[in-house]
């Protein structure tokens, strides 16, 4: 297995790990934070949907922070000290989560996207 693909594992294992805890303590299952395990059944028993169903829920990752970075933006021309991203009480600074959410996909992108990835997701088992 090449060593970007086991970086995804691990990343989306603790995407995993974190969709369920949600799931768990706010009682609400959707497809954006539980999308995770199909991809990471289909990635880890390498069968032939794997890589279309990473893309798709990759795009749906791009299509969801997209969103939720130009509300963001529109609410801080309205109210600027309104828009703060609070969780468990905690203030989390606006600059280190943007940085790190392109970051990680940046990254999915680019592990997702590249000719080791497709080889290995459509070598067939033997």
């Amino acid at each position: 297995m090449p060593k970007r693909l086991m970086l995804l594992i691990s990343l989306y294992c603790l995407f995993s790990i974190a969709a369920l805890l949600r799931a768990v303590t706010t009682q609400s299952f959707d497809v954006f934070t539980l999308g995770v395990l199909p991809v990471l059944v289909g990635i880890m028993m390498r069968t032939p949907w794997s890589s279309l169903v990473l893309k798709i829920y990759i795009g749906m990752q791009t299509l969801g922070f997209s969103a939720l970075g130009m509300t963001a933006i529109i609410a801080y021309r309205i109210t600027p000290e309104d828009v703060k991203v609070v969780v468990s009480d905690h203030n989390i600074p606006m600059l280190p989560l943007t940085i790190s959410i392109i970051v990680i996909l940046l990254l999915q992108y680019w592990i997702a996207f590249s000719k080791v990835t497709s080889h290995y997701l459509t070598r067939q088992t033997q």
